[in-house]
């Protein structure tokens, strides 16, 4: 049995201590934990913590809020939170309340969640500065208004209030872009559970199944092993492998079928994120092959690009000057290849961007440009690398053996601190290995 990961308490802590630092003496930073969100009368989905709390803190429970306090004599770090209750614990299961939390955690107090509405402004008064993520939850927008107005309505007794106010994401999404040693062993865990559970699909795989069938084979390996689904997993086959954001999962598996697989596992917050398109009957047709070729070498073209000093943006081109030409050679595209690029005419065949950040979120935060230009790839950086063709099955311009063929190659690229490390690199991804693992 694989011994179970996790951040250490001292890595949130450490990572509080910095963000102060960031924002400094004179401001106050105020972040509400996930909400319960109902999924139907008094069913709620289940609960996942918000990413920037959980990145903070790794407290898992809804009703709380962190307050940094940056310089504060009695405490930097507090926790609101829920109290214990034997009577609600008997239902929902256990909690840590206030001195549970402080234990567990390290922070320097917790207080009741009931007592926010008291405490807040006091903390608010004399800061110059207040770090928040602004319309992300009207509800609590609305509260801190009024904490502020009472503040304000003090003023002509001496109390300061803030009159600075700032996105919070300005300063821990850079943070959060940059993987440490701890975080990047959770993602090498949730892309290796991911790894064997698209190879279990693939395995699985059969003309006359459902959609669904291979679904239920890759989460039934997530939660095998302790993780589960980092988003809505995509099972389109035949035609359904076009539609990017497929989310039916029900049509039959034909027996000549790509089945596109897009799904990653999610292990203690952390997020993979693989695609692989392969045959149901396990042996690629002429054309099959021959397209998932040329997205192969987009995708390696891309990967040649990833490592540091590189502008981020450079693989994405790579990736659809490789695409293009691949096209003009198959006689999708017509015309010169400079031609092509210049007026985008790929994008018939490509919609969207060879990748995105990868982390706690699967499209997690950072920024791709910076003053207007691609950013600059650096070490411990985390993305994806997913090109991808697809041939809608009414496109008359083309000829009708294409039609209907969708394939995307996805992977897990750190970039480290001569080249780039592929998270994902032990799943089957050319033609003649996936037949491979599917013969086994």
């Amino acid at each position: 049995m694989t011994k179970p990961l996790a951040i250490p308490a001292r890595n949130h802590a450490r990572r509080r201590k910095q963000l102060m630092r960031m924002a400094g003496d004179e401001a106050i930073l105020i972040l509400p934990a996930g909400k319960e969100v109902v999924r139907s009368r008094d069913t709620h989905y289940p609960y996942r913590q918000d990413s920037d709390f959980w990145y903070l803190t790794g407290f898992a429970e809804p009703e709380a809020v962190l307050v940094l306090v940056p310089g504060r004599k009695h405490g930097e770090t507090l926790l609101f939170c829920r109290e214990r209750d034997a009577e609600r614990e008997a239902w929902d299961g256990p909690r840590h309340g206030p001195e549970g939390a402080v234990e567990a955690f390290g922070f320097d107090d917790a207080y009741p969640i009931v007592d926010l509405d008291d405490i807040l402004p006091g903390l608010l008064e004399g800061r110059t500065r207040v770090y928040y993520h602004f319309g992300r939850d009207q509800e609590f927008d609305l509260k801190l208004i009024g904490w502020l107005n009472r503040v304000r309505a003090q003023v002509r007794h001496g109390a300061q209030p803030p009159h600075e106010f700032l996105e919070l994401g300005h300063l821990l999404d850079e943070m959060r872009l940059f993987k440490d040693r701890d975080e990047l062993r959770l993602m090498q865990r949730a892309a290796d559970i991911s790894v064997l559970a698209h190879e279990a699909a693939m395995r699985a795989a059969r003309g006359g199944m459902r959609e669904y069938e291979l679904q239920a084979e890759l989460e039934r390996v997530f939660r095998q092993h302790d993780a589960e689904p980092a988003y809505g997993s995509i099972v389109g086959a035949g035609s359904n492998a076009c539609v990017l954001h497929y989310r039916a999962n029900n049509a039959p598996v034909r027996d000549g079928d790509l089945v596109l697989i897009d799904a990653g596992a999610e292990y203690r917050g952390y997020a993979a994120d693989i695609t692989r398109t392969f045959p149901a009957n396990g042996r690629f047709s002429k054309e099959q092959r021959a397209l998932h070729d040329v997205v192969l070498a987009a995708q390696a073209a891309a990967l040649k690009q990833a490592r540091p000093g590189i502008a981020y943006e450079a693989g994405h081109n790579a990736a659809v000057a490789t695409l293009t030409e691949g096209l003009l050679r198959l006689d999708l595209l017509k015309g010169k290849l400079e031609k092509n690029l210049a007026d985008g005419l790929y994008r018939r065949f490509y919609r969207h961007k060879t990748g995105h950040w990868l982390g706690l979120d699967v499209h997690d935060v950072g920024e791709y440009r910076i003053d207007g230009e691609s950013r600059l790839l650096e070490s411990g950086m985390v993305f994806t690398i997913e090109p991808g063709v697809y041939v809608a099955p009414d496109d008359t311009s083309v000829d009708a053996k294409w039609r209907g063929i969708g394939i995307r190659i996805e992977d897990d690229v750190l970039v480290t601190g001569d080249g780039h490390e592929v998270l994902t690199d032990k799943l089957a991804r050319s033609a003649d290995e996936i037949e491979a693992l599917m013969a086994r």
